[in-house]
């Protein structure tokens, strides 16, 4: 039985790197960055504090440096050395081999697939949580990492060789697997509504979460990185509209315009916002008011005590105050992450006959087939075809 290896342990400039990552505190993995610094080389440091400087959008950089990380992580234990710039075809083959293998195979083969001394040691270091091999998508995702990373060091990898492109092919064959959503179940509207009984306090923590949820999902399911990094001055005040846009005697609104600068599938160019009505802006403007914040980040760290952070929440914790809610409300964490407010404002708008295109102004969504998925799961569901046998 093969001894398992560890990573790397803590030496002299691991410190001043983590001084240096401070810089990037507020786009690191959460609770990584300690972990990154022992791992990553002086010249990773810099390629990712120069992919900063340069503009690179905040998710892209923050998976950049997770997937780093990983890489490092794994190449230490698969080669005891560091991970070489460029990388060789031949360690990206075995990069391949170690995370998509036969299942069956493995069975009949333990050496077949990645080491078991391999896996002990990611797995001790909390880089690797699933079982059996990785998902395509994710292998394919740190390859694309990894090649970027190298451009950016002004360096040429074999990432194009036809030799990882077919070895690739043939493994996403021999390893299947089930593609999963980033949310098993959607946050529709029944589920909301849920969500927002377990936030009928006055408490600062409760007006944050019930502004938050309602936000999140009545802003078109905005994604939980773009609600960590909104902030008041995002927030334009508009004048207030009619419930019913076609009766003049209908109730007036409140409404305002948010302003979301970069997103994943725009540019600050693109002058990207949405609009809110109704009762989410009173949510919203409730919390600002009794949290005292007219300026900098929107949601923000609240203590045990009840004391307002200055700093924004992370991505992170916006997923963790979702399952929160969902375990006070009765419902299941494990079945539900922040994105399903952005499957279930879809699904919602599906299910109230609202056409596509008008749902897609408010969601943002740039694939027209992805977001159609959505409305197709509906239309089946309401549909007749399904009920030929009842």
């Amino acid at each position: 039985m093969s001894k398992s290896k560890t990573l790397p342990s803590p030496t002299g400039p691991v410190q001043r790197r983590a001084e240096e990552l401070d810089a990037l505190d507020a786009i690191l993995p959460f609770g990584r960055r300690n972990q990154l610094a022992v791992l990553l080389t002086d010249d990773d440091v810099a390629t990712l504090k120069h992919l900063a400087k340069e503009g690179m959008g905040d998710n892209t950089l923050r998976a950049l440096a997770s997937d780093l990380g990983y890489l490092e992580a794994w190449c230490g234990l698969a080669t005891g050395a560091p991970l070489p710039w460029p990388a060789p075809e031949a360690l990206l083959l075995k990069f391949v081999a170690h995370h998509l293998w036969d299942p069956v195979k493995r069975a009949e083969d333990p050496n077949h697939g990645m080491p078991a001394d391999v896996e002990a040691g990611l797995r001790a270091a909390g880089f690797l949580r699933v079982d059996g091999p990785h998902a395509p998508d994710t292998v394919r995702r740190r390859l694309t990492s990894w090649s970027i990373l190298t451009r950016w060091r002004g360096l040429a990898g074999a990432f194009s060789a036809p030799s990882l492109k077919t070895a690739l092919r043939l493994a996403v064959r021999a390893a299947p697997r089930q593609r999963r959503r980033k949310s098993k179940k959607a946050v529709t509207g029944d589920v909301l509504a849920k969500l927002l009984a377990t936030c009928s306090s006055d408490r600062l923590v409760d007006l944050r979460d019930r502004a938050l949820l309602l936000l999140a999902f009545a802003s078109g399911g905005r994604r939980r990185s773009e609600m960590a990094g909104l902030g008041v001055e995002d927030l334009i005040d508009e004048e207030a509209v009619r419930a019913d846009p076609t009766n003049d005697n209908s109730p007036s609104l409140p409404c305002l315009t948010i302003r979301l600068g970069r997103t994943k599938t725009t540019t600050v160019d693109d002058d990207a916002h949405v609009v809110l009505i109704g009762r989410p802006v009173l949510a919203l403007k409730h919390w600002l008011a009794e949290a005292k914040i007219d300026t900098g980040p929107v949601f923000r760290r609240i203590d045990q005590w009840g004391n307002v952070d200055r700093r924004a929440l992370t991505p992170q914790s916006v997923n963790i105050i979702l399952k929160s809610r969902c375990a006070l409300a009765g419902l299941d964490p494990e079945e539900f992450s922040a994105h399903g407010l952005r499957s279930g404002y879809l699904t919602e708008a599906a299910n109230r006959g609202i056409p596509l295109p008008e749902a897609m102004q408010q969601s943002l969504h740039k694939s027209v087939a992805q977001a159609a998925s959505y409305y197709d799961n509906a239309e089946r569901k309401n549909g007749r075809a399904a009920r030929l046998i009842i």
